[in-house]
């Protein structure tokens, strides 16, 4: 249903440093810069993309907005958190652990990167 996913950044240095740790711990190759100054991630057939704002504007985060990515693992999940908080991120909601949902037992783990955007790492525990 996605083609690719882009956010906004103030700071694309910083986020450089954030996602390619962040997404390192998915397994997950550096960021490419384009020509256009745009961070371009590639993993397990998604696109991730960080810029900054072509209307010269400055940055935000979506208000009820999160982005999921897919865990292989809760062991996976927690080493992603821990390396978002390592590399400028912050702990948000309650700290990674399984919570119980509609679709089942989900191991989630909630961070905002550095220019505030709401990441959520969910690994889908198998059913009982």
């Amino acid at each position: 249903m996605f083609s690719h996913m882009m956010i906004g950044s103030n700071d694309i240095d910083r986020s450089k440093k954030f996602y390619d740790a962040l997404l390192g711990a998915m397994g997950g190759k550096p960021g490419m810069q384009d020509a256009k100054g745009r961070l371009i991630y590639m993993h397990d057939g998604g696109l991730f993309m960080v810029t900054k704002p072509i209307d010269g504007q400055a940055a935000s985060c979506a208000n009820g907005g999160t982005i999921g990515f897919a865990m292989a693992s809760p062991e996976q999940a927690d080493a992603w958190h821990k390396a978002g908080v390592a590399n400028g991120g912050a702990a948000i909601e309650d700290p990674p652990g399984v919570r119980q949902s509609a679709a089942g037992a989900l191991y989630l783990a909630y961070l905002r990167d550095p220019d505030g955007n709401k990441l959520c790492g969910l690994h889908r525990t198998p059913k009982a």
